[in-house]
């Protein structure tokens, strides 16, 4: 993948797509899968995890990635602004439920992977204080961790808090998952693919990444993503990679393939 400079990116038109170069990072992978899904190209757009990202924050007013760009229109940042603009961009297939109460239920499950507070926050807040644990948060060369720490709010309460959360958000999701089956249906939400199977595939990579030939990464980053289990005393469901690698299998390429 040939990733613009986001002074190159701002003179062009179109649908860009701003990401961590070369990380799988879940809420980028996940912007991407609802791209794929929908059959909408997009040029992709270098951002630096955890760094200054002056140029970019020229361009859209934010650091961040991912974001998504339509032509002249303000940079959406937020996982449901991009959803929102994927299924007006591309209406079929659609990634949110038609029925009103599954369509509600599809948004809170997806708030609990991908927004504050949810599943993908929380393990942020778990690895920060692995870090701050390991190593004095003033010290030296920690500059892109503290300032991604400040943007989850990090502290020593919350992290410490963090492990619960997780545990109890990823026996939700095995739960409903259970139930889904036991009602014949193979998907989170309904009973077609929407867009919180395409989010828990992506940010199941917090719990164990994809296997190295799949998804090559720095042992580094390997270790970082990788759930210690148990966590707060509760092994992961074997159900949630199972959901994952059938969502891959059936319905994506791989991370950083595309």
């Amino acid at each position: 993948m040939h990733y613009l400079e986001p002074s190159e990116a701002r003179g062009k038109t179109g649908l860009r797509l701003v990401l961590t170069e070369g990380v799988p990072g879940p809420w980028g992978e996940a912007a991407k899968a609802i791209f794929h899904v929908k059959g909408i190209p997009f040029a992709p757009v270098r951002q630096v995890g955890g760094g200054e990202n002056a140029e970019l924050v020229a361009w859209t007013g934010h650091g961040n990635a991912p974001q998504a760009v339509l032509d002249g229109e303000p940079a959406r940042c937020g996982w449901a602004e991009i959803l929102f603009l994927a299924e007006r961009l591309a209406p079929e297939p659609a990634l949110l439920p038609a029925d009103p109460a599954e369509r509600a239920l599809a948004f809170g499950l997806a708030h609990e992977l991908c927004g504050e507070q949810g599943f993908g926050w929380t393990r942020r807040l778990m690895i920060f204080h692995a870090v701050f644990q390991a190593v004095p948060a003033d010290a030296p060369g920690l500059e892109g961790p503290r300032r991604m720490a400040r943007r989850y709010g990090y502290d020593r309460a919350a992290g410490e808090a963090a492990p619960a959360r997780v545990a109890r958000l990823l026996g939700m999701l095995a739960e409903r998952l259970r139930a889904q089956r036991e009602r014949g249906r193979a998907f989170l939400v309904g009973d077609a693919l929407s867009a919180v199977d395409l989010y828990w595939a992506a940010f199941a990579a917090m719990v164990a990444p994809l296997p190295p030939a799949l998804c090559p990464m720095s042992d580094f980053m390997r270790q970082t993503y990788t759930l210690a289990t148990p966590v707060a005393g509760h092994e992961p469901d074997p159900i949630l990679l199972e959901h994952r690698d059938r969502v891959y299998e059936e319905h994506l390429p791989l991370p950083l393939e595309f």
